[in-house]
């Protein structure tokens, strides 16, 4: 922080725009470091509240990660890649791996709840910062319905193993997938924004036991799951080739989203400078073991052709392995508790980013409300809740995932790119984290990313576009003339 009367370093004098400069410049505009931090908490009639360690930052982010690729999203990945799956994890965990240094870095220099976006405010410029928002929107919030349609299936599994019943199709798939509407993936969502509206310390508590229950679950898997490996399975390794493996490796991306869910609480961490470096890094290094581990037994206990169609795959590996439904049970509720984890994550990581877009005045003043008890932005979770809860409900499973991942690639490019910017336009910063080897990782970083992005097909680009111009309509039409900077400029 600068000194009273002291000069700001040349690096971040005011970057404002005069107040009647030309469009690019007014789009070009970058909010101060020194602001956005001193701004933290601040919302409309609250404060937000400062109650989180370094344990429960690294809980937010394992519960935000573990479990959508390994539940949910494996019986999608592996008939892309085979048993070579393994490797797409691998891509996909160093692709994740670089872009992690980078946040780690700047969520350490700007411990803030706009996690990307923020830091593309603050070294990009506005419409930057405004894309890399919208990003997150599709990121965050679609992720919550993709991960909570996976839910259901694993409900069924439970339900079918103690009661004997199962949830009908119809209420229990989205249109297309054999079903009218995905109740269980509506009550997920609904049950994790009950759990937010009670506080953010509440809220990481049960985050904890979840994320607990969730580990031992797979390692469950992995003890049980053992004893039916064959070495034949792992046979024409790479059926697909390197393009499958690509391929399953950017769907599997989604799976390592949730690692930077710790940078959306920088502004409820005790000690963010110290402790959100060490919960992303920490986060990162577990969840891509365990995934690499399950993988690995899972397509050496089953054949690899026999994980199409199947969103609870782990389960029915454990029922065939041990020809006794009762693990399979015991794995489904682990799956039933792991994947409502992500969902109480991802959806608390959703409400802080559009907090702070609201808190810049790029979206409405009522996602910036914080209740004065509680210190919950109440209004801003309910909207987001109801939004993924019915998306959830209505649309598959895969377009959600793919859509998710371009979003998420997409956020992570510019987290490299902004690192490398702020090097340069502020080296004398005080970073309790730097990336190493700076500039060369993030730009590998970068680079990964787009390579992950060229993968994804057409029809995931065709809705990212689509994605993307309404962001910009919105954009044009609401946050170029409402931003608070520009309304301080005039």
């Amino acid at each position: 922080m600068l000194e009273h009367g002291a000069a700001p370093p040349a690096g971040d004098r005011d970057t404002r725009p005069p107040a009647h400069g030309g469009l690019g410049t007014r789009l070009m505009r970058r909010k101060p470091v020194e602001r956005l931090v001193s701004e933290g908490g601040k919302g409309e009639g609250g404060e937000l509240r400062r109650s989180m360690g370094v344990w429960q930052l690294t809980m937010i982010s394992i519960g935000a990660t573990l479990g959508t690729g390994i539940f949910v999203v494996l019986g999608e990945a592996v008939p892309d890649a085979g048993p070579a799956v393994i490797l797409s994890f691998v891509i996909a965990g160093i692709t994740a791996l670089f872009s992690a240094l980078s946040y780690a870095e700047l969520a350490g220099t700007m411990p803030v709840s706009g996690s990307s976006y923020s830091y593309a405010y603050a070294t990009l410029g506005e419409l930057v910062a405004w894309i890399c928002g919208w990003c997150l929107v599709l990121e965050y919030g679609v992720s919550v319905a993709a991960v909570a349609v996976g839910w259901g299936q694993y409900l069924n599994e439970l339900l079918d193993g103690v009661f004997g019943f199962t949830i009908p199709d119809a209420l229990a798939a989205p249109p297309g997938d054999g079903g009218y509407f995905n109740l269980p993936a509506l009550l997920v969502v609904l049950l994790a924004m009950a759990f937010l509206l009670g506080g953010a310390k509440e809220s990481a508590r049960a985050n904890t036991i979840m994320v607990m229950v969730k580990i031992v679950a797979l390692l469950l898997f992995c003890g049980v799951a053992f004893q039916g490996v064959k070495s034949g399975n792992y046979a024409n390794f790479m059926p697909m080739g390197m393009a499958g493996v690509s391929a399953a490796g950017a769907t599997l991306f989604f799976s390592y989203i949730g690692f930077d869910a710790a940078s959306t609480a920088g502004e409820e961490a005790k000690n963010p400078q110290r402790d959100l470096p060490r919960a992303i890094m920490l986060s990162l290094v577990i969840v891509t073991a365990l995934y690499c581990l399950v993988a690995a037994i899972a397509v050496g206990a089953m054949p690899w052709q026999k994980f199409k169609g199947s969103e609870a795959a782990l389960a029915g590996i454990m029922k065939a392995v041990t020809g006794q439904s009762w693990w399979a049970v015991l794995l489904a509720f682990g799956a039933v508790v792991a994947i409502a984890s992500v969902v109480l994550t991802v959806l608390y990581g959703q409400t802080r980013i559009l907090f702070a877009m609201s808190r810049d005045g790029l979206v409405p003043k009522t996602f910036s409300k914080v209740h004065a008890k509680s210190g919950v932005p109440r209004v801003n979770t309910v909207i987001v809740s109801l939004f993924c809860g019915v998306l959830a409900a209505a649309v598959p499973l895969g377009e959600l995932a793919d859509a998710t991942s371009i979003g998420t690639l997409f956020a992570f490019a510019l987290v490299n790119v902004a690192v490398i910017v702020l090097r340069r336009t502020r080296p004398d910063m005080k970073r309790t984290f730097r990336t190493p080897l700076s500039p060369l990782f993030p730009a590998i970083g970068f680079l990964l990313c787009l390579y992950m992005m060229g993968s994804l097909g057409m029809v995931t680009w065709v809705v990212f576009g689509v994605w993307m111009a309404v962001g910009l309509v919105v954009y044009f039409g609401y946050g170029l003339r409402r931003s608070r900077l520009a309304t301080s400029e005039k």
